[in-house]
C-alpha cells in the first residue's frame, strides 16, 4: 500500500498535473497589474501548468473581481482562481472600503465554493509601493500564484 504525502511534503513539491486556473485581472492601474499577470503566468508555467489550461479575464476594477472570479468559479472548470488587482490609496475613504469589499469576496468566494481563490490584491499606499511589489523585490502576482498552487496541492492530498 502506497503512503500519500503529508502536507509538510506537498509543500515543498507543488508540481501540479492537470491544473485549470482563471485569473482574474483588474484593469484599472493596468501597468501594474498586467505586470502582475506576467509573474503569475511565468510562475504557473514554471510548476507545469499548461497554458491551455490557464484562461485570464479582465474586469474594469478590484471592486469587480469578486463577482468575476465567481463567475469562473461557477463555470465548475478551475481548481482555482488567482485575483490580481490593485488599490491605490487616495485623499477619501474609498480605498477603504474597495480594500473592504474585495477582502471580504475573495474570503466569501473561498468558503462558499470550496475551491481557492488566491488573493494577489495590492493595497499600498501609493503607486511607488505597488511597483515595488512587482519590480526587483519580487512580484506578488507570481506569489499569488504559488499560494494558489500549494492550496491545489493540499486539497488533492486531502481527497
Amino acid at each position: 500500500m502506497s503512503k500519500k504525502p503529508g502536507i509538510q511534503e506537498v509543500l515543498t513539491s507543488i508540481e501540479i498535473e492537470n491544473a485549470t486556473v482563471g485569473i482574474v485581472v483588474s484593469r484599472w492601474n493596468s501597468m501594474i497589474t498586467e505586470a502582475m499577470l506576467e509573474g503569475a503566468l511565468s510562475t504557473l508555467k514554471a510548476h507545469s501548468v499548461n497554458k491551455d489550461s490557464i484562461t485570464i479575464v479582465r474586469c474594469p476594477g478590484s471592486y469587480e473581481i469578486p463577482l468575476t472570479a465567481q463567475w469562473l468559479l461557477e463555470a465548475k472548470r478551475y481548481d482555482g482562481v488567482i485575483a490580481l488587482g490593485v488599490v491605490i490609496r487616495g485623499g477619501t475613504p474609498h480605498f477603504k472600503y474597495v480594500c473592504n469589499a474585495v477582502n471580504r469576496g475573495v474570503i466569501d468566494l473561498n468558503l462558499r465554493f470550496s475551491t481557492p481563490v488566491a488573493f494577489g490584491v495590492l493595497t499600498t499606499d501609493n503607486v511607488q509601493q505597488a511597483l515595488d511589489r512587482v519590480g526587483d523585490k519580487g512580484n506578488k502576482g507570481s506569489e499569488a500564484a504559488l499560494a494558489l498552487l500549494e492550496m491545489i496541492a493540499i486539497r488533492r492530498n486531502l481527497k
